[in-house]
């Protein structure tokens, strides 16, 4: 009997232990979080999931990653780090506002779609998207159209019919407020306006400084003639005798 019970109880040891091991990766997960398979691929949504930053426990074999409709607010470097053989990463309508250098490392390998559309983006430097080549969705954020955006846009490859939603939200220029950023950059380049802009306040700049020193060599000559004048002033009132041997010890000074 002892030994039965002993079996019995190991067996159940046994059995709670591979539970525990089954469950383990499971409750690891963000609340909303869930694990899945579609059309062979490994796949992990946390779509609608309340969010507020990019959860830590993805396992690291994902394929596809949803994370639309949350409260993140921000992609901090490195926030994929983790995630070598992503595909597909959505993160569609957040409240996303900036986006730091790296944030997308170590994705440039495999990823070959990334939505970054309906949030909170006014200005994203190019070296956030370095060496990305997936195509990226950049619609519906509130932009700010300026070389800075110009820049993003030749920088990485948009998806298809997505550039039409790239709005002008404000803009260096007030008339291209609420017009398609592809449009307006059509007949204007940003980069080369600011160029013209920074060539010109360089000119200025130049013109001020020639026309402070042209001021001060003309006021130099006026002063030294006008102590000329006044030294040739005094030695006419001199005697005679003492004048000549006040201009011979002017002229050896000259000399």
């Amino acid at each position: 009997i002892t030994m039965g019970l002993l079996l019995q109880n190991l067996f159940l040891l046994l059995l709670l232990f591979l539970l525990g091991s089954c469950l383990h990766p499971a409750a690891a997960f963000p609340k909303g979080c869930y694990p899945s398979e579609e059309e062979g691929l490994k796949t992990f949504r946390c779509s609608n999931a309340q969010l507020t930053e990019v959860p830590r426990d993805i396992p690291n074999d994902t394929n596809k990653l949803y994370l639309d409709f949350n409260q993140i607010p921000f992609l901090p470097r490195d926030a994929f780090r983790d995630l070598p053989l992503l595909l597909e990463l959505d993160l569609s309508h957040n409240a996303i506002a900036r986006v730091e250098s790296g944030a997308f490392q170590g994705l440039a390998e495999h990823l070959h779609s990334l939505d970054l559309s309906s949030n909170r983006l006014v200005s994203v430097s190019k070296d956030a998207f370095s060496n990305l080549k997936a195509k990226v969705n950049l619609s519906n954020n509130p932009w700010l159209c300026d070389c800075r955006l110009q820049e993003l846009i030749r920088a990485v490859e948009l998806a298809a019919d997505s550039s039409g939603g790239i709005m002008c939200d404000s803009s260096t220029q007030e008339e291209h407020v609420g017009k398609a950023f592809l449009q307006v950059i059509a007949d204007t380049d940003f980069c080369n306006v600011y160029k013209k802009t920074t060539d010109i306040a360089m000119l200025v700049t130049m013109f001020g400084w020639f026309a402070m020193v042209i001021s001060y060599l003309v006021y130099y000559v006026r002063q030294n003639q006008e102590d000329a004048r006044r030294h040739l002033e005094y030695l006419k009132s001199l005697p005679s005798k003492q004048r000549r041997s006040e201009e011979s010890s002017t002229i050896s000074t000259v000399v």
